[in-house]
């Protein structure tokens, strides 16, 4: 889930890729609208110093808590998470956890594993909030925000992260990574999530 910068670039047909523009009222709704029609929207950023920002948006239909566990399902991520090859808790102290994940990654003809250790702490089940201690980046923080979706209850999950890989990756390679990467992610916590939940109602 977190390895997002796995450059391992496979298309995704129902992603769109937006660039990031000043947010009004109208784009709102159309990004709703767009989102309660099923498609997946990424929007990616340059920052300073060669650091890449991404943000990733999701309509699950399933409440904030059941997309929360998902989400924190730490040691199954390797489970149902694309790239992912290995994934667990490390430490768990209540309101903050470390958790490692190790991905795999591809860039032309090249591969290469990836491992990061990360502090996760935040607000259950509103606001998830991670940041690399150890591991094969310069940069990898971000946060997972949850929304309700009235009347139906539904969640729409919101992916924020700011990325700069401690190895040679082109800038280019970097963005286009994260523009088809990001939008797996999100479809599989979608998937996970609703299934969750479909099989929450059918247990007695």
């Amino acid at each position: 889930m977190l390895l997002l910068m796995a450059l391992h670039a496979i298309p995704f047909s129902t992603a769109t890729a937006m660039p990031v523009t000043p947010v009004t009222s109208d784009t709102l709704s159309i990004a709703r609208t767009m989102l309660l029609n099923g498609e997946i929207i990424v929007a990616l950023s340059h920052l300073e110093n060669g650091v890449t920002g991404v943000r990733g948006d999701v309509y699950i239909a399933a409440p904030p808590e059941i997309v929360w566990a998902v989400i924190t399902d730490y040691d199954n991520h390797k489970n149902f998470v694309p790239n992912v090859l290995d994934s667990g808790i490390i430490s768990d102290n209540g309101n903050e956890k470390v958790m490692f994940e190790k991905g795999k990654s591809g860039m032309f003809i090249f591969n290469k594993t990836v491992t990061v250790n990360m502090r996760v702490w935040g607000e259950k089940p509103r606001r998830l909030n991670f940041e690399q201690i150890t591991g094969d980046f310069k940069v990898y923080r971000g946060e997972w925000l949850l929304m309700v979706s009235p009347p139906d209850k539904g969640t729409f999950l919101t992916y924020k992260a700011e990325v700069k890989p401690d190895f040679f990756a082109p800038g280019f390679a970097v963005r286009n990574v994260q523009k088809k990467e990001c939008p797996l992610m999100l479809s599989a916590m979608k998937k996970r999530a609703e299934s969750s939940l479909t099989l929450a109602k059918k247990t007695p």
